[in-house]
Parts: C-alpha cells; sequence; structure tokens
C-alpha cells in the first residue's frame, strides 16, 4: 500500500504563522549576576559569520540547569530587540530578515541572560557576522539511520535555506514491494546546481537508476555485460548529458567492538561514462587490480577527478589474502584524466594528489566552481569515510605547483568523522556531514570559504533548535541547489512498476 505523503510545506507555513502569533519579546532582567564566559548555548552560534539570507539562527540554553533564557541582538543601526520563552530564543523570520538586511557586512550584538537556581546569569556579548555573500537557497541531503543492516525507512529530502521549510523528494517506501528485502535510495545528484537535470538510485527492490533529464523522468538499468555493476557515486558533466559514475563490488562489516562501527570496502571498482540521450555506457577506467571510485567534474568540464587505490606491499598481495584483514591497507589517491566534450575522449591518467605517501587516503573529491580549489575528505585509510573518527576535509589549490593539501583546521572536528564536503554555486560557502555533536548522528555543518580560508562553521539552523537533538537521523550526502526538485514523490513513483 503506498504511503500518503503529508504536504510538510503546509504544516510548516501554519506552525510559522502560529509561531508568530505568540513570539514573546520579554523585558531584560533588572537584576542579574555578571559572567565572563560565553553562553553555552546550543546550537554554538557565537562569533559565526553566516550568508545573508540564511534561516534565523535560534538556539537554547541547557534545560537541565537553566530554567528561562532571554537575548537581546542589536543591529548596526543600534535597533535592538528581546526574543526568549523557557530557556529558548526562537526568531520571527520576518523580523530575522530585517536584521539581516540592515546588517550585511557588518554583526548582529548578542546578549544572553539565563536563569539559573532561581538567579539571573549575564553572559558575555557575541557577535554573528553578516556577509554579503549569499547562499545557494536550497540543499538536499538523505536521511538514514547511523548504523544500519537492514533498510528501514529513508527518505531524500530538500530544505529551503531561507525559511525552514523541509519537503521530501523520494522515499522508499512508496515504491517498495518486498518487505523482506527493503529498498535503499541513494546517491541524489544535479547539473550544474539545478534540477531539471538529476538523477538518484534504488537499490534491491524495484532497482535502478532515476534520471530527471530536462524535467522527464525514467528508470534506467546501467549494469552492462562489461560492468561490475550498476553506476553509483555520480556525477553530471557541466554542460553535456553526460555522467560518470563509479561501478562497485561493494561489502560492508558491522564492528562491535571498534569506534568505526561501520567499514565498507570495494572489492572491485571501475569508473564508467554515461550517455543520457543514447542510453549507452562506456568504460573510463578498469584497472584490473586497482580500485577507481568517486568521478567528480571540473567546473568547466575538461577533467575528470578520481581516487585510486595504491598498490598494496608486496606481503598482502595475491592468493589467500582477505579483504578483510587488509582492508585497513588499502588507500587512494587523487587523479585527474582530461575530457574532449565534443569527441568523448578521455586524456592519460595524471595523478593530482598523493595521499598514500603520507599514509592517508582520499575520498570524495569536489572541484570548486571557479576551478582554483579542490575539497576531498582525507583519512587514514579506506574509501568510506563517514565512520572513520579521523577524517577531516582538506583542500588544496589546483594551480600549478607542488600539490599540498591542507586541512581547514577551523572547519573540522577533533576525534569525529567530517566528510561529504561541497561548495555552494557561488564558491563563497563550503558544507559538510559530520558527527562532531554526539559521535553518532551526523549533521550539516556550514562555513564561509574565502580564497582556501575558513571561518567557524555554523550547524543547520531548525525552527525548535531541539530538532538538532531529537530528529533520530543522519544527515547524508548534502548538495547544494539553486533551485528545488518540483517533482513530486508521486510523480517519482511511476517510473516503478506497481
Amino acid at each position: 500500500m503506498i504511503k500518503q505523503i503529508y504536504s510538510y510545506s503546509l504544516s510548516l507555513a501554519i506552525s510559522l504563522m502560529l509561531f508568530a502569533s505568540c513570539v514573546s519579546h520579554p523585558d531584560v532582567p533588572s537584576s542579574h549576576r555578571e559572567c565572563q564566559e560565553l553562553p553555552a548555548i546550543f546550537p554554538d552560534y557565537c562569533d559565526v559569520t553566516v550568508p545573508c539570507n540564511i534561516a534565523p539562527l535560534n538556539f537554547m540554553l541547557p534545560a537541565n540547569e537553566y530554567s528561562k533564557c532571554v537575548a537581546r541582538i542589536t543591529t548596526p543601526d543600534g535597533v535592538q530587540q528581546t526574543y526568549g520563552k523557557g530557556v529558548k530564543v526562537q526568531i520571527p523570520i520576518s523580523e530575522w530578515r530585517d536584521m539581516l538586511n540592515v546588517s550585511k557586512g557588518k554583526s548582529l550584538k548578542v546578549e544572553v541572560w539565563g536563569e539559573k537556581d532561581g538567579e539571573w546569569l549575564s553572559f558575555a556579548p557575541f557577535d554573528i557576522r553578516i556577509s554579503n555573500d549569499s547562499i545557494d537557497e536550497y540543499i538536499s541531503y538523505r536521511l538514514i539511520e547511523p548504523t544500519y543492516v537492514a533498510w528501514a525507512y529513508m527518505e531524500i529530502a530538500q530544505r529551503n535555506l531561507s525559511s525552514f521549510e523541509e519537503s521530501q523528494i523520494f522515499n522508499n517506501e512508496i515504491t517498495s514491494n518486498d518487505k523482506t528485502i527493503g529498498q535503499c535510495i541513494n546517491c541524489h545528484s544535479y547539473q550544474n546546481y539545478k534540477t531539471d537535470n538529476m538523477l538518484f538510485h534504488v537499490r534491491l527492490s524495484n532497482s535502478g537508476t532515476v534520471i530527471v533529464n530536462d524535467g522527464k523522468i525514467s528508470r534506467v538499468n546501467l549494469k552492462r555485460d562489461y560492468t561490475i555493476s550498476s553506476g553509483v557515486y555520480p556525477s553530471w558533466h557541466p554542460t553535456a548529458k553526460l555522467i560518470a559514475f563509479s561501478t562497485n563490488l561493494t561489502r560492508q562489516a558491522f564492528h562491535t567492538q571498534n569506534l568505526n562501527k561501520i567499514e565498507v570496502y570495494d572489492l572491485e571498482s571501475d569508473l564508467i561514462l554515461y550517455d543520457v540521450v543514447t542510453d549507452s555506457v562506456s568504460v573510463v577506467s578498469n584497472d584490473p587490480d586497482l580500485l577507481e571510485v568517486y568521478p567528480t567534474w571540473s567546473a568547466d568540464g575538461n577533467y575528470l577527478y578520481y581516487c585510486k587505490s595504491v598498490p598494496l606491499p608486496e606481503e598482502l598481495r595475491g592468493e589467500g589474502n582477505d579483504i578483510r584483514t587488509t582492508y585497513q591497507k588499502v588507500q587512494y589517491n587523487l587523479y585527474r584524466k582530461s575530457f574532449d566534450v565534443t569527441t568523448h575522449n578521455f586524456g592519460e591518467e595524471e595523478l593530482v594528489y598523493d595521499a598514500a605517501s603520507q599514509d592517508k587516503s582520499v575520498t570524495v573529491p569536489r572541484v570548486s566552481p571557479d576551478g582554483r580549489f579542490i575539497m576531498f575528505a582525507q583519512g587514514q585509510y579506506g574509501c568510506f569515510h563517514t565512520r572513520h573518527s579521523d577524517s577531516d576535509v582538506y583542500c588544496m589549490p589546483l594551480e600549478e605547483g607542488e600539490a599540498t593539501a591542507e586541512s581547514l583546521t577551523l572547519f573540522n572536528s577533533e576525534g569525529y568523522a567530517d566528510t561529504y564536503p561541497s561548495w555552494s554555486s557561488n564558491g563563497k560557502w563550503i558544507m559538510c556531514s559530520s558527527r562532531r555533536y554526539d559521535g553518532t548522528y551526523s549533521r550539516l555543518y556550514i562555513s564561509h570559504f574565502t580564497d582556501g580560508k575558513v571561518t567557524k562553521p555554523f550547524l543547520l539552523p531548525q525552527e525548535d533548535p531541539e530538532e538538532n537533538t531529537f530528529r533520530l537521523k543522519c544527515y547524508n550526502r548534502p548538495e547544494f541547489m539553486i533551485e528545488p526538485v518540483t517533482i513530486s514523490v508521486e510523480e517519482f513513483s511511476r517510473v516503478f512498476p506497481d
């Protein structure tokens, strides 16, 4: 039975109207004790830099320590407003937008008071810097459990960054017809940040790749006699109707004691190119002894970047060596091939970054829209860093010279997985999926990017700041979009058999 999908947008609009009608503008406590430290607000929005079109940065004080919270926000022109109800500070969108409009290129001053054990405390003020740089209005992500052996309910969702509107792109129940096998949906991808050319994968029950070509939906089977599997980890060419994929024989291991709970590894993997117009698949690279994965195009479409494993040491080669005992030795470097969009021919392979020489491994590379930088996740080993606590996001200039990657230290967390980096369409904002809050659930963090430098990252804003704790799903494969997907879940479902 097809699950009825409720209209999140409508319910959100109603809740926002109700919220706006009961917003509290409390008085600043007349008597309080001054503290020197910053307030322990969640999310931590102290001294962050945010886009000039971001949704309100609602926050709260810890409910187990405080009974009330009052915040006063002062704009650069001296206008002040107070907020607070219980321990939460929630700002109406209309009032927040007014504050953003007068603060571009400047800062909002935020003062916070908290009541603890009957006494009001006044904390050190902090700034929220409002950048002149806007951010893409939409992002999308997969929502999935943090550790999984069998698939349960999952969805690909999209979010308006200037508000709190979230809606489904697709879910895995509407077409799944075999509950014993289930259905996995993943790897949503867009051409040049637009949604009239896009795709996502469906595995197991009703498997296939759902492709939208100029708004027309189809479901295709990318498996050919000469490929390992159907395509995964896609990347649309920025101008042509071409999609690069890897094709993989993937396995998973689930640990009981290792802090990295899930290990995903490939027994085989190659690179392929899919022509959407002709429905044809050609092989890009299929080294029989090495693994190739995570293709991504340069912004001009003249290069295809990808990750490729290095040969294992001699003592680990040959028959009898089990990948389950050697996976921690498998490391990937960053390579590229030139591409002629007219002939569809690729050039010779070039080594871009030698991570293995530093006892490291590169995954999920992404090139900046201006072509000047490439970001990737880097850990000690393997090709699936989303569960590796040592994984960080690195950035490397693509100009001529020594290939040196630097950790985006301020952007990364200490001891938690940071991965799936992505660029906004103007290259001014970066986003990653990180487990830094609790080590279990991955959430989305955003940072301003200028010439290889980043600002303190901020957590994706929510209407209710507690949403970041009681939503028990991981945000997986975040992608920026300049427009929403307008095809409904039901329309997507029609390409699947009844």
